[in-house]
């Protein structure tokens, strides 16, 4: 979000910003605009998560609520056209890819002759960026992304070769789980990754337990992603290898968070893993 905004022209910025967003990157544009003084109208989902509402309202953005993704995108794009305000998308484009792969930077910059790095995907955005700067900087380092079983958008557009749109969600991990891929993002994902996996909302609630557990990290489930595939579906390929993981997603709140360990902890009892 502030690589976008960084990037606005002055008279952009008089206009000001819209965005959409499931809660995080509602957040970090509304927490963007206000670092620069600029005007930010941002649509969330009905089911986006109170305390996220909340925190994006703290940083001054005015907030419009849509049913669902599709709808929510339709009103982004009418305030654009009606009110002349820059659209800052959430997973598309040069500026997001530029700077999602700082994350990766720091990642192999700290962390050297890395295996394998697990990165989680929904629309591309942070995915796009650690996997390019992961094959620039070590090319024999294999990137697996891991997405929710419930929200398939990345594995379908690269069984079809191109971005696709997905007309139903089902996922705990809600800010993994867009309503389409975006043709540079997917395009930047395609070069770059070695592997799609799934995983299942217990998997995730059960990693996001090991991980308060071990790490004492407190994370929504889609933070949880990477951790779960690595724990499931990729644990034979990087046993024995160095492995990076991407941990990314902290917006949650206590009785959401709850709900998650209880399920976490009933997972595992069932041998989840």
């Amino acid at each position: 979000a502030i690589n976008n905004v960084l990037a606005l022209s002055e008279s952009q910025k008089r206009k000001g910003v819209t965005t959409i967003s499931a809660g995080n990157h509602a957040i970090a544009t509304a927490y963007a605009a206000s670092c620069f003084g600029i005007s930010a109208k941002v649509v969330m989902l009905s089911s986006a998560n109170p305390d996220r509402i909340k925190k994006a309202k703290e940083f001054g953005a005015e907030i419009l609520i849509a049913e669902d993704g599709a709808a929510g995108f339709e009103m982004t794009e009418y305030i654009s056209a009606t009110e002349g305000r820059t659209f800052i998308h959430p997973f598309e484009g040069y500026n997001v890819t530029v700077a999602t792969a700082t994350c990766g930077l720091e990642l192999h910059e700290f962390v050297k002759n890395l295996d394998v790095v697990i990165v989680p995907v929904g629309g591309g955005g942070l995915c796009s960026g650690v996997s390019s700067i992961t094959k620039l900087m070590n090319p024999s380092c294999k990137v697996y992304a891991v997405e929710p079983e419930g929200a398939q958008i990345m594995t379908k557009s690269l069984a079809a070769g191109k971005a696709q749109s997905i007309n139903k969600v089902n996922t705990i991990a809600d800010s993994l789980a867009p309503p389409m891929t975006t043709p540079y993002c997917f395009e930047m994902c395609q070069k770059s990754i070695d592997e799609i996996v799934l995983v299942t909302d217990d998997e995730m609630a059960a990693a996001a337990t090991i991980l308060f557990s071990e790490l004492k990290l407190a994370l929504e489930p889609a933070g949880a992603a990477s951790t779960a595939g690595a724990l499931g579906p990729l644990k034979d390929k990087i046993k024995d290898k160095r492995v990076g993981v991407i941990i990314c997603g902290t917006n949650t709140d206590p009785n959401s968070y709850k709900e998650l360990i209880d399920r976490g902890i009933k997972s595992l009892k069932n041998g989840v893993f």
